[in-house]
């Protein structure tokens, strides 16, 4: 069975945003190759975001609209406070941990777009603003956004 043409764009840029090949340059995960926990740490001014900020930020946001579209249960995000939690101890291990979590939201969030029904993406989840479809390219658009002021972050505090 041929996939929906809006869940094959959906994936496309969700792996664009994240992991793939994309005309404007290197993805969410791209941009952090290479990043050391101290340089992770490094922020621009002070009370700025750091790397490692966006790297949780991005990772509970996936997890954010996966918990919205599924039509299933979701775990609660494991690091508190959710949308910006501050990073653990500035050790390798965690920040190797916090890039895991980075990208386990990820798979988690395409696994289910891959599996979503066409149909699943103009329904408005229960007391939301935004249909299934609107919420996973607004996923999309933040990784974006967010990879390029990773970038900055990076140039800034080098």
């Amino acid at each position: 069975m041929a996939r929906d043409a809006r869940i094959a764009l959906l994936l496309e840029l969700l792996d664009q945003s994240f992991r793939g090949r994309a005309w404007h340059g290197t993805p969410l995960r791209g941009a952090l190759r290479g990043v050391s926990p101290a340089a992770a740490l490094r922020r621009p001014a002070p009370g700025r975001l750091c790397a490692w900020d966006y790297v949780l930020h991005c990772a509970f946001w996936m997890h954010e609209v996966r918990r919205r579209v599924s039509p299933e249960a979701i775990e609660a995000f494991p690091r508190s406070p959710a949308n910006f939690p501050a990073p653990g101890k500035p050790t390798a291990a965690a920040w190797r941990a916090d890039i895991r979590l980075l990208e386990r939201e990820f798979a988690l969030l395409r696994k289910l777009v891959e599996r979503m029904p066409a149909a699943a993406l103009r329904r408005r989840p229960k007391g939301a603003r935004w249909t299934s479809e609107e919420q996973l390219l607004g996923v999309a658009a933040h990784n974006f956004y967010h990879t390029g002021q990773l970038q900055l972050v990076r140039r800034l505090t080098a």
